[in-house]
């Protein structure tokens, strides 16, 4: 029932989450992460780390579906759409990561974005620039 745990039961379960996600649990994470988003379904860093157990457990389409919601609210999220990249390319699905990936390095070229995406260096484009052409 939403409202029945404290806010601080809420954040020990994000942190333990957290951490069950870094052991690689992620049946464990996923468990403490539906109780949070029960209580705070539009907490978008739950909503992330749920994506990210779902994508070690390969229920692939449940991290896509958790990726793109976090996207539709923060389309600037760098790693979610790097996130959103790898799980479209682990599902065979390489034309629609590629432009996820080219995001993601726009908004952080991070030598590991820039990689995904194909580019030998990269140089962010300049403001006002559309993304993901």
């Amino acid at each position: 029932m939403p409202g029945s745990s404290s806010p601080e039961t809420n954040v020990i379960q994000f942190r333990a989450a957290e951490q069950l996600v870094e052991a690689h649990d992620p049946r464990g994470a996923i468990t403490l992460l539906d109780s949070v988003l029960e209580e705070h379904p539009d907490h978008a860093g739950a909503r992330l780390l749920r994506a990210r157990a779902y994508f070690l457990q390969a229920r692939l389409t449940s991290a896509e579906a958790e990726f793109g919601w976090v996207l539709e609210r923060e389309p600037d999220n760098a790693f979610a759409h790097f996130a959103m990249g790898r799980t479209l390319k682990r599902a065979d699905r390489s034309e629609e990561a590629k432009k996820h990936f080219k995001i993601a390095a726009a908004l952080n070229p991070r030598p590991d974005f820039v990689e995904a995406a194909g580019f030998d260096t990269f140089e962010p484009p300049p403001p006002g620039t559309p993304l993901g052409n």
